[in-house]
């Protein structure tokens, strides 16, 4: 079995990494994002608007002019003293008073109050299914520990192959270099006050002298 080497590996790393970041990061704008292009976000806990909505989307809502509003239109609105939100579909326009009266889609009655213009909070645009159930769990505790720290995570996969697996060059260019040290000549020290040669009285002053060399005997031939 050939070994994977650790280039292949950092690539598959880098890959699955991204593809996560890329997953929270898209989750982020569709949560938190799209409040600034002006959209109000509900999550969905009833099958009362199957299955136009069903339970676990998330809604995307824009405020609208009311009167702009006709029969067939799902409405997202205020049901109640208590504040709770609900969208159901329009089935009569009362503009005298200015009221809608409503009813879900997979509700066989109407709903029992009209609802006032004043309780209108726009029209859901669009949708995306399942989304509801992330955005209600990381919006309470256990879940916005859990989302806090998953990103902490993904930071640190983000930066660690490259603190791990890094390339031959880089190493190269980072290690310290040899350095090699050529010994020095050694210094020779001039010599002071060195005894001066002058030649002898029986010399011309040119002549070389020679000096301590024995003396030579001469071989007569016989």
């Amino acid at each position: 079995m050939t070994p994977v080497k650790k280039p292949i590996l950092k690539k598959i790393w880098d890959i699955t990494t991204t593809v996560i970041v890329v997953i929270f990061v898209l989750a982020a704008i569709f949560l938190m994002g799209s409040r600034l292009l002006g959209y109000e976000v509900f999550n969905v806990i009833s099958g009362s608007m199957e299955p136009t909505y069903s339970k676990g989307d998330l809604i995307y809502v824009k405020e609208v002019d009311p009167y702009t509003i006709r029969v067939g239109d799902p409405i997202t609105f205020v049901a109640n003293e208590e504040l709770v939100v609900a969208t159901h579909r329009v089935i009569k326009v009362d503009l005298a008073n200015q009221q809608f009266y409503t009813k879900g889609d997979a509700n066989e009655d109407p709903d029992q109050k009209p609802v006032s213009f004043r309780n209108v909070k726009g029209v859901p645009q669009f949708s995306i299914p399942y989304l509801g159930y992330v955005s209600d769990y990381i919006a309470n505790p256990p879940g916005t520990y859990v989302a806090i720290g998953a990103v902490v995570i993904m930071l640190i996969l983000a930066f660690l192959p490259d603190v791990i697996w890094k390339k031959p060059d880089e190493k190269a260019q980072n290690a310290p270099a040899a350095v090699h040290t050529v010994p020095e000549a050694p210094v020779i020290p001039p010599v002071e006050n060195a005894p001066s040669q002058t030649p002898g009285p029986d010399l011309a002053p040119d002549a070389s002298v020679v000096t301590d060399i024995p003396p030579v005997n001469n071989q007569e031939e016989a």
